[in-house]
């Protein structure tokens, strides 16, 4: 990956996770945090979206995977968390 591309996916991870500890209500984790989560969400959303066969291309779509993976991934600490 070109220093580029991993500035851009660490940006991109950056605002998905600051979005998904808006929208889950949880207050986020702090910069490091809330980059580390969107890093990690970006990961699991284009493998999800991989395995269900959704694909696009771009900056947003980018955003929209990182984003939802995101999501998922501060609902499943959420649960191990409370168990």
């Amino acid at each position: 990956m070109a220093a580029n591309g991993l500035i851009w996916f660490l940006i991109i991870g950056l605002i998905a996770g600051w979005l998904a500890g808006r929208v889950m209500r949880g207050g986020g984790y702090g910069l490091i945090g809330d980059l580390i989560v969107g890093v990690i969400g970006a990961l699991v959303g284009g493998w999800l979206f991989g395995m269900l066969g959704i694909g696009g291309g771009g900056l947003i779509w980018s955003l929209i995977s990182a984003f939802v993976g995101a999501v998922i991934l501060i609902w499943l600490l959420r649960v191990i968390r409370r168990a």
